[in-house]
């Protein structure tokens, strides 16, 4: 089934999702907005996630506790929930994020208050480096612990690869340049930054995108690869 029927079809449920958003919140729901690969070209199912931005007019427990059983019905989702004043203020913390958001989206519901805000860019670099060296030190650590678990060790891995992907197009930024969104052109782009194993990362993106076989001592080589290569970014990023 090509992915513009699978989205469709995810389009209709997101609709639905909003009906049942809306009969809780009333007035107080703000906005709801896709953003990430489902608003764009890049989705795949049962790989991508539906990343849903849920702006409330005001957010505590009681409004949280609302949505509870609502987003229990849709578990394909992952919804974030802020408020305006949350957006406001948290966009010099987190410029990964909200440039991302920026960048692709879709209002599907309400305001769009991601159009002009401003965001600042001063920590980006900082931010960078801070979620890199944590991903690092978190797949040292499993593979301490959970070496002889082949299938967990790829599982992490995958995920990993994915979010390290994620903050690495955001040095193509620092560095100055546009970074591209597709995972294969944002590989491409680092190496002519960075001394990446090419091959690694592509490898990795053809297991996660196009399910291709590995066997397991081919797991633990590729998970040693990996961590060497994030230890080459980060100290890519260190030096910026």
């Amino acid at each position: 089934m090509p992915e513009t029927n699978i989205l469709d079809q995810l389009n209709k449920k997101i609709v639905v999702f909003i009906n049942q958003l809306k009969a809780a919140y009333g007035t107080d729901l703000v906005c709801v907005i896709l953003y990430g690969s489902g608003a764009s070209s890049e989705f795949i199912k049962n790989h991508s996630n539906l990343n849903l931005l849920i702006v409330l007019s005001n957010l505590n427990h009681a409004t949280l506790k609302k949505a509870e059983k609502i987003i229990n019905r849709f578990p394909y989702l992952e919804p974030l929930f802020l408020t305006l004043n949350n957006i406001n203020h948290s966009m010099d913390i987190f410029p990964i994020e909200f440039l991302d958001m920026q960048e692709n989206y879709k209002v599907s519901y309400g305001q769009d208050v991601l159009k002009n805000i401003s965001i600042d860019t001063r920590n980006l670099r900082f931010q960078c480096e801070q979620e890199l060296r944590i991903k690092l030190i978190s797949l040292r650590q499993l593979y301490l612990k959970s070496w002889s678990n082949k299938g967990l060790l790829l599982n992490v891995l995958l995920k990993t690869f994915t979010s390290s992907l994620h903050i690495l197009r955001n040095v193509l930024r620092i560095t100055g340049k546009i970074p591209p969104y597709k995972k294969d052109l944002i590989i491409h782009e680092l190496s002519r930054i960075l001394s990446i194993n090419v091959s690694v990362w592509q490898r990795l993106l053809a297991i996660k995108t196009n399910n291709e076989k590995i066997n397991k001592a081919d797991i633990d080589d590729l998970f040693i690869q990996f961590i060497d290569e994030l230890d080459k970014a980060i100290e890519f990023v260190d030096k910026l």
